[in-house]
């Protein structure tokens, strides 16, 4: 095993492990071999055409160096970070911080976090969040950044609106802006045209890369850089396992394998899909990955208009806390699940667990009661036929954190053209967006939508 690469496991879906009637086969896998070709050569068309931007991501220099920089001005100098997104624009900048940084990052003293800021992730616009900040930051010594890749996000705008006044109320005239930055679309939007007219620091969201594939970009770059990541080595772990990625010979392809696994066990009935880390740090992937798999394969047509309304639903759990949960529904409940754990080879931090605690635990770390929860999990999902992949991880690094982003992404693009829908709009949504904008306005624009009937109370 290659001490540098996450590694995917997957003999747990085997029928010599899981039985007959839940259990592929490698040649099964296989199978899907010529398919995933032609996937992987339809991708590639795209990305040549400049339609793939997330695929190109790892290895593009966009707003790097200028993000370095400023994070550098900030160190030291700024106290608090705080992004205003939602979704794709929040959920990369929460995972990266959770994994590579500690836990109670913004408890730390500023010594501890070396002179970097504290980050907080404005993603709702529940007003309680927003209000707690507003009495907790120092506005000398605060910097907002806002995302929004169209610049009209509601619940962004929303937030923007809040904070920004209550800034530019206690600092002194005309400084405002030295504490803003905006991240959006290069040329077009209100964002784009409010930084271009103020002459705020902005960057940019690639015209070609969706919101939930956004990590990878300035939108997870800008907040990483800034508490203290090393974002080359996240964007060489993606350009690395990008390499992987693109392999022709599948079976050595770990998002072909991930992906014909999950296509296959969808086909056959399972398509709740659910991801579970045996690791704190790596829970805020398990969230990022519910929106990239949902948002991306939820669709109601397939490209020939045709009504197929196909999608998995994912789910995040966190070992070994829902152990206690969830898991007496997975081993005994519908056989409609497949479970993909994340696993760490090597513990990070080493709690050494007294000799005189209770048998068999005196001597043991955290770390090694922690893998045998998860170990002693999958092996009975294995014993109650049970299918499930594991995902191996050297170490939670910058470098293994990007090869995870890009496996990911990649077998979402796969996914999508097996299902042979468009897994990179979200039309659902859009419509969402719009009748919140009709209702905050006023004029809905169908009364039907909103009017109940006071009867069907109880």
């Amino acid at each position: 095993m290659d001490t540098k690469q996450v590694q995917l496991q997957y003999s747990f879906c085997l029928k010599d492990y899981v039985g007959d009637s839940a259990g592929l086969t490698s040649p099964e896998i296989l199978g899907l071999s010529d398919r995933l070709k032609a996937a992987l050569r339809s991708l590639d068309a795209r990305r040549k055409q400049g339609h793939l931007g997330f695929a190109d991501l790892p290895n593009a220099e966009g707003d790097v160096k200028d993000i370095q920089k400023l994070a550098a001005r900030m160190k030291g100098k700024i106290d608090d970070l705080v992004i205003i997104g939602i979704g794709g624009s929040a959920l990369g900048n929460i995972a990266v911080q959770m994994a590579l940084n500690p836990l109670y990052w913004n408890q730390m003293s500023a010594k501890e976090r070396k002179g970097w800021p504290r980050l907080y992730v404005m993603d709702n616009v529940d007003p309680e969040p927003l209000s707690a900040l507003m009495k907790v930051i120092n506005p000398k010594k605060t910097f907002v950044n806002m995302i929004s890749k169209s610049g009209t996000t509601t619940e962004c705008w929303a937030n923007w609106s809040i904070l920004r006044t209550f800034l530019e109320k206690k600092l002194p005239k005309g400084k405002l802006n030295q504490h803003l930055a905006i991240t959006t679309d290069p040329l077009k939007g209100p964002m784009r045209e409010w930084a271009t007219r103020e002459k705020i620091t902005s960057f940019v969201v690639p015209e070609n890369v969706g919101g939930r594939f956004t990590v990878l970009s300035s939108v997870g770059l800008l907040s990483a850089a800034c508490t203290g990541v090393d974002v080359q080595q996240l964007l060489q772990g993606a350009s690395d396992m990008s390499q992987r990625c693109w392999n022709a010979e599948i079976m050595d392809n770990p998002a072909a394998v991930f992906t014909a696994i999950h296509y296959l066990a969808y086909q056959r009935g399972r398509k709740i899909h659910v991801f579970l880390p045996y690791a704190q740090s790596l829970y805020g992937v398990a969230d990022w990955f519910r929106q990239l798999w949902a948002e991306s394969l939820g669709k109601k047509l397939d490209r020939a208009g045709r009504t197929v309304e196909v999608g998995p639903t994912p789910v995040k759990a966190l070992g070994a806390t829902d152990q206690h949960s969830q898991i007496q529904l997975y081993l005994e409940g519908p056989q409609d699940k497949l479970v993909t754990f994340m696993f760490l080879q090597n513990e990070k931090t080493v709690l050494k667990i007294p000799k005189d605690a209770p048998a068999p635990l005196g001597g043991h770390t955290l770390g090694n009661v922690l893998k045998a929860e998860g170990l002693a999990t999958r092996a009975a999902l294995t014993e109650y036929g049970r299918p499930n992949l594991s995902f191996w991880f050297p170490e939670v690094s910058a470098y293994t954190l990007g090869q995870i982003f890009f496996l990911l992404e990649m077998s979402t693009a796969l996914m999508g053209e097996l299902f042979d829908i468009n897994a990179f709009d979200q039309p659902a949504v859009e419509l969402g967006k719009k009748l919140t904008k009709s209702l905050l306005s006023g004029q809905p624009a169908d009364q039907r939508l909103f009017k109940d009937n006071p009867s069907h109370y109880v």
